[in-house]
């Protein structure tokens, strides 16, 4: 297990690398974290539900699977009319959120689990950056495995409870406005990402 720490190591920096990134989840917790400081926590659950068993499969040698161009394809379609809904949803609802007190029409676990599922880019990095880092921890078993998906899903748990946090305890600062300039950008960084899955994908066959 002591040669197993650097791989851990290197497993945590580029998992944090990765859920830092903006993206459709990211956008999700900030909306998300207005009602509920525990909003990060609820949303990595439900990623873990599609990330988990993802894992399982790239370990049993299904990572080219995802690399086809038709099944990019067809995960770009699909996944781009999610993610839009998702956002046109969130824009929508803007103004009964902040002036109302209402929720979102999903709730935290199921946008995890929506953004994570219908994300084509959240798939390929597991069939390319995701298998690499899986591949290094084959000579550890089922060890290894587990100890790879704990220390993963923590670096994603850490951090979108980190924000969750932070947006749920100082939103109450910022006037309506602001905060509807807030549901707003998130709404429209979802839907941004949904056309530009939708076109990556299109363009695979062009």
């Amino acid at each position: 297990m002591v040669s197993l720490l650097p791989i851990l190591l290197s497993v945590v920096v580029i998992s944090f690398s990765g859920v830092m990134m903006p993206g459709p989840m990211t956008a999700v917790t900030l909306a998300k974290s207005y009602k509920s400081p525990w909003a990060g926590a609820q949303i990595a659950l439900g990623h873990a539900v599609i990330e988990v068993p993802l894992i399982l499969l790239i370990y049993l040698g299904f990572a080219q699977f995802f690399q086809h161009d038709m099944v990019r394809l067809v995960l770009s379609v699909l996944g781009s009319g999610m993610i839009i809904w998702l956002g046109i949803s969130m824009f929508r609802a803007r103004v009964e959120v902040v002036r109302q007190g209402k929720d979102l029409p999903y709730n935290a676990f199921s946008a995890g689990i929506l953004t994570s599922a219908f994300n084509p880019f959240f798939l390929l990095w597991w069939a390319t950056i995701g298998s690499m880092l899986i591949m290094r921890i084959l000579d550890f078993a089922l060890a290894g495995l587990v100890a790879f998906i704990i220390v993963h899903w923590l670096c994603d748990l850490v951090w979108l409870s980190l924000v969750s946090t932070v947006i749920y305890r100082t939103h109450s600062l910022w006037g309506r406005r602001l905060q509807e300039w807030l549901f707003t950008a998130c709404s429209l960084l979802l839907i941004g990402f949904g056309l530009w899955f939708l076109v990556s994908g299109v363009q695979l066959v062009i």
